[in-house]
């Protein structure tokens, strides 16, 4: 499994507007993409404009390629790209090991 890693930064005092399009853009987009597994997303607590979004896919290439060369991808970015302060900074990740979370 893959670990998509984006660190993104939207102009102050956008988050409430960003915060449902991006979970809208994964839900009604992303989550059709071939290979996708999960998401999750938080906002910054020392810098509100910050967000880290993290996507599991099965393999690299389900986002790289099929994702990202796909139509999908155009929507994805139509629905969040106008929030964008600066591209993303994208990077993937493969687990080395884990814990589960405790309560």
């Amino acid at each position: 499994m893959i670990l998509e890693h984006a660190d993104i930064i939207i102009p102050p005092g956008q988050q409430a507007a960003f915060d449902e399009a991006i979970v809208r853009g994964i839900t009604t987009v992303i989550s059709q993409a071939q290979g996708f597994r999960g998401w999750r997303v938080q906002r910054g607590v020392e810098s509100a404009e910050r967000y880290v979004l993290t996507i599991y896919w099965d393999t690299l290439e389900d986002h790289t390629v099929a994702f990202r060369q796909g139509p999908l991808f155009a929507q994805w970015r139509a629905i969040v790209g106008p929030f964008f302060a600066k591209p993303p900074v994208v990077e993937h990740f493969t687990l080395v090991g884990e814990a589960p979370l405790t309560s």
